[in-house]
């Protein structure tokens, strides 16, 4: 079954998206590609033609790549925005501790309710690509939009540490907003790795990638 074994290995290798999904997606492809070459073995052709026909009759590397990324760009999508939905409430709780009088303190909260916003779109999407999408088909550009609004809570984190970093300088209640400025710094660090790999995913992804 080496011409199976080829094929599965280069598919895998082309594929991006969460390990988990990847994993069961390709262990679907090869179990069907596995029964495809036994229904020609089984009528007559010897093991090495019957693997050979079964990759021929399932497509070249770039037919299967683009449906199959496009399932594992809507995986890495919901993945990104449920890790954005669960870090809700440390920006919610770093907005209110990032008020104040000072002009860093007012940036920060600022900064701190875009983010949060951006994780409220996020549960959103947690929606539609879950529980409707059965019902519905799941939006043409939704995983770019995941993954844009992820960017910008993000970015919108690791400039609220910066901007309290620097208010604590001059702060009366410091203790309070270096507590916010580790609540900024752990949600940067929670959301920037998903984030990145759905950036990823939605590259490898043309169809939804912006034009132009």
């Amino acid at each position: 079954m080496s011409a199976i074994d080829d094929h599965i290995a280069a598919l895998a290798a082309t594929l991006r998206g969460p390990e988990r999904a990847k994993s069961r997606l390709i262990e679907e492809m090869h179990g069907g590609l596995v029964d495809t070459a036994a229904a020609y073995a089984d009528a007559g052709a010897d093991e090495a033609e019957a693997a050979r026909l079964a990759v021929r009759e399932f497509g070249t590397i770039d037919d299967l790549a683009s449906a199959c990324q496009h399932e594992l760009t809507n995986a890495q999508a919901r993945h990104t925005a449920r890790t954005i939905t669960l870090t809700a409430p440390l920006l919610l709780a770093c907005w209110y501790l990032a008020r104040g009088e000072l002009l860093w303190q007012q940036l920060a909260a600022r900064l701190a309710l875009i983010a949060t916003l951006a994780a409220l779109l996020a549960a959103a999407t947690l929606a539609v690509t879950g529980t409707l999408a059965r019902r519905l088909p799941t939006p043409h550009r939704l995983p770019l939009t995941v993954a844009w609004a992820g960017t910008t809570a993000s970015a919108a984190m690791a400039l609220v540490t910066l901007s309290l970093a620097v208010a604590t300088v001059v702060a009366t209640n410091w203790p309070l907003l270096t507590a916010a400025g580790a609540l900024a710094a752990a949600s940067h660090a929670v959301m920037a790795t998903s984030v990145r790999a759905c950036r990823r995913c939605v590259g490898l992804h043309p169809a939804q990638s912006v034009a132009g």
